[in-house]
């Protein structure tokens, strides 16, 4: 692939020539960088551009020029350039016209002039903007392959895998390309053994596990030092902010993840409450700036692994994973956060992961594409999805239990609902039955005041109800509410012989002394993505107090 090009567009020569030359002397040996004088000259190397199917990573637009602002440049060029970055440059009375572009344009960032220094004012954000566009659109295609059906569980699984773990794929469907049967064929592989993954200069993978995969790919799966001082059972926000605080402190770190960094809130098609990010971010981007920040400071993460039960021994804590390995830590934070609650109705068990789906990732999204698509749920996770969906289905039904959204679902989710015009809510309506021959084909709703129920055709249902912690594994020793959460603090006190020590238990410290509880599995938490990595902040300066007392 060619360089791709960083399109400067000013009708300020000593402006367009500044800007330039800081990025020439910058990103000059991996990017194109192009000049224009207005917003008529850009569209049209924009378009030259494109018939020569040149990328274009990022178009840096001055706002006050005099024939075409630069948010009215910015607002065409997305027919020319649809995948580039945004960044507009503006003087400060201009900054609410910048924050509103935010929302009407998709404008990536808005930069105040002067940028001086640029090592402080402007490589940073064109660092961010360029990775941000850079994961989006790899210079290469993987040659990682996975061949599988569609509709198949476990081809969803392995997909899921492989795009939250950050490794591109190319995916071949059994029943539609002609690819896929050569290569089914050359490997010789029946039914069992689909899904197929391909990996350059490895073994052919039939219908692997997780844990085969992530061996095969080389990713962790086994801690390598006999002992830390901290283990954190869980890569959501909160575990991964708990590692980076951990190890930039100099605790010996690992994180432990059964499926991928980012939890729950890894899945988010759009996180746009988070502070310091006006634009929003994904889930999946939060999360693998997080796993980068881990690695930085020295953090072990092991993926794909299953932590399946908890012992103390004496002053040491082991956590025990899948397949009879262990890890053993002076102090553990459980992060495990919560899954979704399995919704029940007849039909519906069978068809999970065959067009019945628990969370939706942006590939389920894509795989939409002009069909009809139902979701269960009314909270905030539900309403992001919806949003998402809606890019590329023909209509997306959210059904609510409930009379209105206003109780479960933020404000700014609510309007944008109402404003998305292939988006519709059945409220007071609940999924009554599913039907299908292999895969999902039909859901009935009823309606919960009348009784009356409806059956509608559809090949996906996204469910996103309600929250169970993931805390089994923990055993008795260490105190849950009736549903799971784990209780933490001086709410130990009203439990009779939770507390058993002399000093009142650290704020996130559960009945078990060195083993803490951060973000969703804790009992009473926000359910927030900023509050879970506070408190998985916060847990780590709280070890720190725990190991000072043993």
């Amino acid at each position: 692939m060619s360089k791709p090009t960083i399109l400067t567009v000013d009708d300020d020569p000593m402006v367009s020539a500044a800007i330039a030359r800081d990025l020439r002397n910058r990103y000059g040996d991996d990017y194109l960088i192009v000049r224009a004088n207005s917003g008529a000259q850009a569209l049209a190397v924009l378009t030259k551009l494109a018939l020569r199917n040149q990328p274009v990573a990022l178009i840096a637009a001055d706002q006050r020029m005099p024939e075409m602002t630069g948010i009215e440049l910015l607002e065409q060029a997305g027919a020319h350039a649809p995948g580039a970055k945004y960044l507009l440059l503006t003087a400060y009375a201009d900054t609410d016209v910048a924050i509103k572009a935010i929302n009407d344009i998709g404008l990536d960032y808005y930069l105040l002039k002067p940028w001086d220094p640029p090592e402080e004012r402007l490589y940073p954000v064109i660092e961010d903007l360029l990775d941000d566009w850079r994961q989006a659109n790899p210079d290469h295609t993987s040659d990682v392959r996975v061949v599988g059906n569609r509709w198949s569980d476990r081809s969803h699984e392995i997909k899921t895998f492989l795009a939250r773990n950050y490794v591109p794929y190319r995916w071949y469907d059994v029943e539609r390309d002609p690819e896929a049967q050569r290569l089914a064929q050359l490997a010789e592989a029946g039914a069992t053994d689909l899904p197929l993954v391909l990996i350059p200069d490895g073994d052919t993978l039939r219908s692997p596990s997780t844990l085969d995969l992530a061996g095969a790919l080389g990713l962790r799966t086994t801690a390598q030092q006999p002992l830390y001082d901290v283990c954190i059972v869980g890569g959501g926000p909160a575990g991964l902010a708990a590692a980076v605080y951990a190890a930039s402190e100099g605790l010996s770190t690992v994180i432990v993840e059964r499926e991928a960094p980012g939890g729950q809130a890894g899945q988010s098609a759009a996180i746009e409450n988070y502070l310091g990010f006006p634009k929003g971010l994904t889930g999946l981007d939060l999360a693998q700036r997080a796993v980068a920040q881990v690695s930085r400071f020295g953090a072990e993460m092991v993926l794909a692994r299953a932590v399946v039960g908890f012992e103390t021994r004496g002053p040491v804590h082991a956590v025990l994973v899948e397949g009879g390995g262990e890890i053993e830590a002076r102090a553990v934070i459980v992060a495990t956060g919560v899954s979704y609650r399995r919704l029940e109705a007849p039909g519906l068990e069978e068809l999970t992961g065959c067009g019945v789906y628990y969370g939706v990732s942006a590939s389920d999204a894509r795989q939409c594409e002009g069909d009809d698509v139902y979701l269960v749920g009314g909270a905030n996770s539900a309403g992001q999805a919806a949003l998402n969906l809606a890019r590329y289905a023909k209509k997306v039904v959210l059904i609510v239990r409930g009379a209105s959204l206003e109780a479960t679902m933020s404000r700014y989710l609510i309007d944008k609902i109402a404003s998305t015009p292939n988006v519709q809510v059945r409220r007071r309506s609940e999924v009554a039955a599913c039907r299908g021959d292999g895969h999902l084909e039909a859901i009935t709703i009823a309606d919960r005041d009348t009784g009356r129920a409806e059956e509608l055709p559809t090949s996906w249902l996204f469910v996103f109800v309600g929250a169970s912690p993931r805390t089994e594994w923990l055993g008795p020793d260490v105190v849950r509410d009736a549903k799971g959460f784990v209780v933490t603090g001086q709410e130990l006190l009203s439990h009779d012989k939770a507390w058993r020590l002399p000093r009142a238990p650290f704020a996130l410290e559960s009945s078990v002394p060195g083993v803490f509880a951060a973000g969703d599995v804790r009992l009473d938490s926000m359910k927030r993505v900023a509050s879970a990595v506070g408190e998985g902040a916060m847990s780590v300066y709280l070890v720190h107090r725990y190991l000072a007392t043993v």
